[in-house]
């Protein structure tokens, strides 16, 4: 069976092309679901209301409209992505709504795929599990239609082709993970186990400089002002509104500490970043592969902003983690309580009364994140100490 299934896994074809008619699958789903209400007694919109707050961000960007005021005849929330995010939406802006959100999964569930498909496991076996591992939770992100598979994705492939010397591809993936969400801004430690740091700087100044101005393609220097302006005030104001499904939740809902959320994360960077320290093992495949795991699962525990479909990421940086190395009983019962409420609690395959009493309210859906980061975080800090180091380099 095993040697079957990557058998599979290796047809160019056949994998992409089922994941091609699911995506489909949801998408229509999500077309034909009808209405839905976000508040009770509220507006009815529609079940992909992300995918239309993304379209029509390009229209109110054109219109030179302000994109991070509600605008309730459109969508229901706020736009809290770039500017330039909102013109890169121009080609499925103008697609009708079907083909336009069918087009949004295919980008997101593809490119992970494909970044999966080339990451230096040692066997293909690692692949295709990792790939069964998160497919759940990527048919949560993708029903939702939001834009966290294809932040792992992008994430994911920066550190292949930092692997493969191509600084400016990497730049370029990591780049615009910011200019979709800003805490893309922590995958730019990764640059630190490549030599050619100067040239990697300037790459993402450049990358930087362009996506930032892009939007004067349509707008004036002064609306463009405006809109970072707008955009700053919005994030400021929407980092003091909830605490998410995050550490900073985990503690108020279990320990009823509500702790500040700067103060929060900065102690989580600065736990993040002491395995850093551990510079002689910058050359090892595994620590590299290690704490690209803990980033990933770091940018989603502390989001304060952090829901259900936002856990791609971590849960792509889980699989990263448990299918780089050898199978250990702890590992692998932290990754079975993963599966079990991180993945399985928010659908209906989990019995809805022990998901409203227990997981919703003591935020269960983040607890073995939590819990898998230190242990990430533990086997930095061993890192050489029990197992001898691959002797894997990256270029230099």
């Amino acid at each position: 069976m095993p040697d079957k299934m990557g058998k599979i896994w290796q047809n160019k074809i056949f994998i992409p092309f089922v994941l091609c008619i699911i995506i489909t699958g949801i998408s229509s789903q999500s077309i034909l679901s009808g209405g839905k209400k976000f508040e009770p007694g509220g507006k009815e919109y529609t079940h992909y209301n992300n995918f239309k707050i993304f379209k029509a961000s390009y229209f109110h960007l054109i219109e030179k409209k302000d994109l991070y005021q509600l605008h309730p005849d459109d969508h229901y929330d706020l736009y809290k992505y770039s500017p330039a995010f909102a013109l890169l939406m121009a080609p499925l802006a103008y697609l009708p709504d079907f083909l336009g959100l069918t087009l949004w999964n295919l980008l997101n569930g593809l490119l992970l795929l494909f970044a999966i498909r080339r990451l230096p496991f040692v066997t293909e076996k690692n692949r295709v599990w990792m790939a069964g591992f998160i497919f759940i939770e990527l048919i949560t992100a993708l029903q939702n239609s939001q834009s966290n598979a294809l932040i792992a994705g992008l994430l994911l492939m920066a550190f292949l082709f930092l692997e493969k010397k191509q600084i400016a591809l990497a730049s370029l993936c990591i780049v615009f993970t910011v200019f979709i969400k800003l805490f893309g801004l922590v995958a730019l430690a990764i640059f630190i186990f490549y030599p050619d740091k100067l040239k990697s700087a300037f790459y993402t100044l450049g990358w930087t400089l362009l996506l930032a101005a892009l939007p004067l393609l349509v707008i004036s220097p002064s609306q463009l002002s405006f809109l970072y302006q707008s955009w700053l005030d919005m994030l400021t104001n929407d980092h003091q509104a909830s605490t998410g499904l995050s550490v900073a939740g985990w503690l108020d809902s279990w320990f009823r500490m509500n702790l500040s959320k700067n103060i929060l994360l900065l102690g989580g960077a600065v736990v993040l970043c002491i395995p850093l320290l551990k510079y002689k093992f910058y050359r090892d495949l595994q620590f590299r592969l290690f704490f690209m795991s803990s980033l990933l699962v770091w940018m989603v525990i502390f989001n304060h902003k952090a829901e259900s479909p936002t856990f791609i990421i971590a849960v792509t940086g889980i699989a990263v983690w448990y299918f780089s190395q050898k199978k250990k009983m702890i590992n692998t019962a932290l990754l079975i309580l993963a599966f079990i409420f991180t993945i399985l609690s928010p659908n209906d395959l989990f019995p809805k009364t022990i998901r409203d009493t227990y997981v919703i309210p003591y935020v269960l859906k983040a607890v073995p994140c939590i819990l898998i980061w230190l242990k990430i975080t533990c086997d930095l800090l061993v890192f050489g100490i029990k197992k001898p180091a691959l002797n894997e380099p990256a270029y230099h």
